[in-house]
C-alpha cells in the first residue's frame, strides 16, 4: 500500500512546506483566521509566504501565545516573510454568508493582497479556500505547519487591533478587553445597551435582542 507522506510523524516545524517545496512549489502560502466565534466584529484571514527554510523561534499557534509575545512576533513575521496577506469580512458578510462563507471569502481576499502569487497552499481547517490552486487543509493547522501559525498570529494581532479601534467606537461594550467575545460582561452589556452595528445580529446571544423595526 503506497505511503501517504503527509501521514508520516512530523519532525519539522516545516514539514508539510518542505513535502510542497520538494514538489516543486516555490510559494507557499499558510492560511488562517481569527475571529469565527465572537458574537461582534470582522473575521480576520491572513496568508503568509514564508522563505524556504525560515524558522522562527517561538513561532506558534497563536491561541498558545500570550498578547504580548504576538505583538513581539508580529513585526518579526512582516520583516521576514516574503509576502504577507490580510484580509477581512465585516459583520454584514457574515450575517449575510454565514461565518464559514464569510471566513472563506477573508481568505480569499487574503490571498489576492499577497505581493508575490501563492502557488500553493496550506490552509487551517477542514474547508478548501474556494480559489483554483492546489491546497492542503489541516486540522490544527496552526500547531502543525509554521506557516499556517504565522498567519494565525498576523490575523489574531490585526484583529485584536481592530476592536480595541471600535472601543472608542461604541463604548460602553468591552470590545477592547473581550475582542467581541460572548463573557457575560459582553452579554450583559448587549442585554443592557442593546447590540450595535459591529454585533453578528444572526447569532445567539445577539439575536435575540435586535428590536424589530
Amino acid at each position: 500500500m503506497q505511503q501517504d507522506l503527509f501521514a508520516a510523524p512530523i519532525f519539522s516545524p516545516l514539514h508539510f512546506e518542505q513535502l510542497a517545496w520538494r514538489q516543486g512549489y516555490r510559494a507557499i502560502a499558510g492560511i488562517d483566521e481569527a475571529g469565527r466565534g465572537p458574537l461582534a466584529g470582522p473575521v480576520v484571514a491572513a496568508a503568509v509566504i514564508l522563505p524556504e527554510g525560515l524558522v522562527l523561534d517561538g513561532l506558534d499557534d497563536s491561541k498558545k501565545l500570550t498578547a504580548k509575545q504576538r505583538e513581539q512576533l508580529y513585526p518579526r513575521i512582516r520583516e521576514k516573510a516574503l509576502a504577507t496577506g490580510i484580509g477581512v469580512a465585516s459583520p454584514a458578510e457574515i450575517d449575510r454568508l454565514n461565518i464559514l462563507g464569510a471566513t472563506l471569502l477573508a481568505m480569499t481576499r487574503a490571498l489576492g493582497r499577497l505581493s508575490i502569487p501563492a502557488d500553493y497552499l496550506l490552509v487551517d481547517g477542514i474547508t478548501p479556500v474556494p480559489v483554483a490552486l492546489p491546497q492542503r487543509t489541516m486540522k490544527k493547522g496552526d500547531s502543525r505547519s509554521h506557516s499556517v501559525a504565522a498567519a494565525s498570529i498576523l490575523a489574531k494581532v490585526v484583529r485584536d487591533r481592530i476592536m480595541v479601534a471600535f472601543d472608542r467606537i461604541y463604548p460602553g461594550y468591552g470590545f477592547a478587553g473581550h475582542k467581541g467575545y460572548g463573557c457575560a460582561a459582553h452579554l450583559e452589556a448587549i442585554e443592557r445597551l442593546s447590540p450595535c452595528p459591529l454585533h453578528r445580529v444572526s447569532f445567539g446571544g445577539v439575536r435575540e435582542h435586535v428590536k424589530a423595526s
